[in-house]
């Protein structure tokens, strides 16, 4: 038996009368409620910094920003956005442009030897998410393939997607992989600013501009924002795995490389300013607020059962963490980062902002994403068999 969700649905835009005037419409909506949450966003990140929590304080500002924003729409004005989606795809990479210009000169081919290790800890997670969603399914009474969409380490937006294909509870899927996403978010920068204590750094130092105004540096940054979006688009487009933030990473990393190559230009240098690593940050952060302000009201059974499922996924990281560093020389830190269940972008900026081995975190949550992303036929084949045979049995 499924569980029951209350809650009012969301509404659906009829484009059938005037489809142009329709979409023009909606997305007019959705422009302004991402406005809000940016213009809210920003000082809720600069209140976050003054209580010192350190350079991804502009997630949670975004994250509370999205929740507060949609949870507004819902109550004042009866409107019912979805998630914005293509947000995310740009906070995604915003991000991957600053943390692939971060390692434009860290020596990743040396990391080729790591990646089987790399396949394996992914593959761990991938069968202990099949374990716990099992489990989950069992102590629940849900629906088995729901279950394992639930608890299986992904994209919330792409879990989501795949259960509304199938006609299973998205709502459910949504709220357990964004509780995950959620904890993740938080737990592992408090356990690091716990363990590094002064060492973890601010938001921005006071000396640091946030955009660099200098002309030569503005066209430098409006032509890789192009270079990005182009390469992105077509990534997005077919479908290629964590191919915004992929392909970003790859801009960030060959942009300067490029620019040297080039005989008729001079000896320039470009580096992303702070804005753009802050603005990639906010965005995140909305995407994961805008799917708690998009909930429906859960029963408090469900929402305790979803808990425990993110608690066992939480463990399976640590053990995974473990495992990381009995088969390699990285320091606990390293493993932790590498091995936290979700996050992958954001665990890749608390890596670069302790500017602790972000090859080495970066190449692993990487080397996740492509696995997940490209295998996940081959994981909804076994669900969907699984659940049909758990079915019959019952």
């Amino acid at each position: 038996m499924n569980q029951s969700v209350s809650g009012t649905p969301s509404l659906e835009e009829h484009t059938h009368e005037n489809p142009v005037v329709t979409k023009q419409q909606l997305f007019r909506k959705q422009l302004i409620v991402l406005v809000l949450e940016m213009l809210l966003a920003l000082p809720l990140g600069l209140l976050l910094a003054k209580f010192q929590i350190g350079t991804i304080a502009w997630i949670f500002g975004g994250i509370a920003a999205g929740t507060v924003v949609l949870q507004g729409c819902r109550i004042f004005y009866q409107y019912f956005p979805q998630p914005n989606r293509t947000a995310r795809k740009v906070g995604m990479a915003l991000v991957g442009l600053t943390v692939g210009a971060s390692n434009a000169h860290a020596n990743l081919a040396s990391l080729a030897s790591s990646i089987p290790i790399f396949i394996f800890l992914t593959l761990f997670l991938l069968l202990s998410g099949g374990c716990i969603g099992y489990i989950y399914s069992r102590v629940s009474k849900t629906n088995l393939f729901t279950a394992m969409l639930a608890t299986v380490p992904g994209g919330v937006g792409i879990m989501a997607a795949i259960a509304a294909d199938y006609n299973k509870n998205v709502s459910l899927v949504a709220l357990v992989q964004a509780i995950r996403v959620t904890c993740v978010v938080v737990l592992i920068p408090f356990i690091v600013r716990t363990s590094v204590g002064n060492d973890y750094p601010q938001t921005l130092p006071t000396n640091t501009a946030w955009l660099n105004l200098d002309p030569s540096q503005l066209e430098l940054l409006l032509l890789v924002l192009l270079i990005t979006g182009l390469v992105v688009y077509p990534a997005i487009l077919f479908k290629i795995p964590a191919g915004d933030f992929f392909g970003a990473l790859l801009i960030g990393i060959g942009f300067n490389p490029l620019l040297h190559w080039l005989p008729f230009v001079g000896d320039i240098s470009f580096s992303p300013p702070p804005l753009i690593n802050l603005l990639g940050q906010m965005l995140l952060g909305i995407s994961i607020g805008e799917y708690w302000g998009d909930k429906p009201s859960f029963k408090k059974q469900t929402v305790a059962y979803a808990l425990m499922s993110v608690g066992m996924t939480l463990v399976a990281g640590a053990i995974a963490a473990i495992l990381a560093m009995q088969l390699t020389s990285w320091d606990w830190l390293t493993c932790l980062l590498v091995t936290a269940p979700g996050g992958s972008a954001e665990m890749i900026l608390v890596s670069l902002a302790l500017n602790h081995n972000v090859e080495i975190v970066t190449t692993g949550h990487l080397v996740r994403l492509i696995a997940i992303n490209s295998s996940l036929p081959l994981w909804l084949f076994l669900f969907r068999r699984l659940d049909e045979q758990v079915s019959k049995s019952v």
